[in-house]
């Protein structure tokens, strides 16, 4: 095993734990927000039913056909190989092992978060999908977490690697719109309700943040002790800062 991948490994051990233990209190966070506003939440699924009223009358096949492809784009058939095409591109092209670090401990842990907070809630998904049933349980939205830890990260790496504003603000625009219509895609097939995919959005966001913000600590870290080479990125001090001067006209 050559030095840098001791180095690679050594990393990757140390961001597993990091990221295990942050996930942990993240999804505790979150879980103890949800349960102590959960009684309140249940007065208002009326609302969530209204918004399928809503939407009813403006369903038609042509618009099944683009919210199903809409969805596609948040759904681990896609999410699986667009998240290795990074890792692949970054650990061996671009040759930055930390980045590739990165997208790899965003997307696994997003996952559990996702799957360990449906477990915790149990939300039932609405009885009456628009075209076929959605396994699994329903709160939060997984499309919604796993499309905005994704597509996020896409605006992350774009906001420091194109310098042209007038180049960079429409795509990132773009993928801004794109999270919020494969959210919507899910309450328009009902197999979410609105408040799923708004909790998954704000959820998503949250952890995305974290990660982001943690990962950089690690990266500059082990850096320091191993001489591990860095992503030539500036990083991230105030994440959400960098994120609304990412995208402000």
């Amino acid at each position: 095993m050559t030095e840098r991948e001791k180095r690679f490994w050594k990393g990757a051990g140390l961001v597993t734990g990091e990221m295990l233990v942050t996930l942990v209190a993240f999804t505790a966070v979150v879980s103890g927000l949800v349960f102590m506003i959960r009684p309140r939440v249940r007065k208002y699924k009326r609302i969530d039913l209204k918004v399928f009223d809503l939407i009813q009358p403006h369903v038609d096949e042509n618009r099944n056909q683009r919210m199903l492809a809409l969805t596609f784009l948040g759904k681990h058939q896609f999410l699986i190989p667009a998240n290795l095409s990074l890792i692949i591109f970054y650990l061996f092209v671009r040759k930055h092992s930390w980045f590739s670090i990165r997208v790899a401990s965003i997307a696994i842990s997003s996952l559990l978060l996702m799957f360990g907070l449906k477990h915790l809630f149990h939300r039932n998904r609405p009885l009456n999908p628009l075209l076929q049933k959605a396994k699994g349980k329903s709160f939060p939205s997984g499309h919604a977490i796993m499309s905005v830890t994704f597509y996020g990260l896409i605006i992350y790496i774009l906001a420091h690697e194109i310098e042209n504003r007038a180049v960079k603000i429409p795509i990132i625009g773009s993928l801004i719109i794109l999270m919020q219509a494969i959210g919507f895609s899910r309450i328009y097939l009902r197999v979410h309700y609105a408040s799923d995919v708004i909790a998954g959005n704000i959820i998503g966001l949250g952890w995305l943040l974290t990660s982001l913000r943690l990962l950089e600590k690690l990266e500059a870290f082990n850096k320091e002790k191993v001489g591990e080479t860095s992503l030539h990125l500036r990083p991230i001090f105030g994440p959400v800062a960098q994120l609304n001067r990412a995208i402000a006209f």
